[in-house]
């Protein structure tokens, strides 16, 4: 596989054939993976709130439904 070094990137090659940019840096692919990760827990919270936030706020309805209900009554 042929490479060019990228100009002014110390860790970057090209690839010939497939044109590809590649990280030749385990350290920096390491870091970025576990950037990646992070990053993918932190979604997986919020996305998490925003359901438990919609649950809520539909049981409320619910709740005010059943008030006006009795309240009518």
């Amino acid at each position: 596989m042929a490479q060019i070094k990228v100009q002014g990137q110390t860790n970057l090659v090209r690839d010939v054939k497939s044109n590809a940019i590649l990280n030749t840096s385990t350290s920096e692919f390491t870091a970025y993976m576990s950037k990646y990760k992070n990053r993918e827990k932190t979604n997986d919270v919020l996305r998490g709130a925003v359901k438990e936030i919609n649950t809520i706020k539909n049981e409320m309805k619910e709740i005010k439904s059943l008030l006006t209900k009795v309240l009518n009554k």
